[in-house]
């Protein structure tokens, strides 16, 4: 069964760089059910399943079911800071600051040089502050 879902895992990951993301969604979504059904899995390659499924839906700009797979990557591997940031992302995009700010630290405190949250942090605290001086 391992070796089933790994070859699952890979050829998702491959569609997905070859930018094929139905065909992606897909099988990710093949490997996340029988990661489920066997409980064969190790935490981060499900976690990296969701997040990337998740990665697919913002693209499509399904931010709330995006959401709903980063969340469940962050509760998979609670120690992947990436589905943290790309959460992050989407509630900066909707306007809810103190949770995308909340979601950029979260992913510091666990890689404090990944350059992407940082910047997201800083811009999340810039547009924060813009908001309160106009008042809504």
């Amino acid at each position: 069964m391992e070796d089933e879902n790994s070859q699952l895992l890979e050829n998702a990951h491959s569609e997905f760089n070859k930018r094929n993301f139905d065909q992606a969604e897909e099988l990710y979504t093949k490997f996340i059910t029988s990661c489920l059904r066997s409980r064969d899995c190790g935490a981060c390659k499900l976690a990296t399943a969701y997040n990337n499924r998740g990665q697919i839906k913002y693209f499509r700009v399904d931010f709330h079911e995006a959401m709903e797979d980063y969340t469940t990557a962050i509760k998979t591997d609670c120690q992947f800071p990436v589905p943290l940031y790309n959460r992050g992302l989407i509630r900066y995009r909707l306007g809810f600051f103190e949770e995308a700010k909340s979601d950029f630290m979260q992913a510091l405190k666990l890689n404090a040089d990944f350059q992407d949250a940082k910047v997201s942090l800083q811009q999340t605290l810039l547009d924060q502050q813009e908001k309160l001086k106009r008042g809504y």
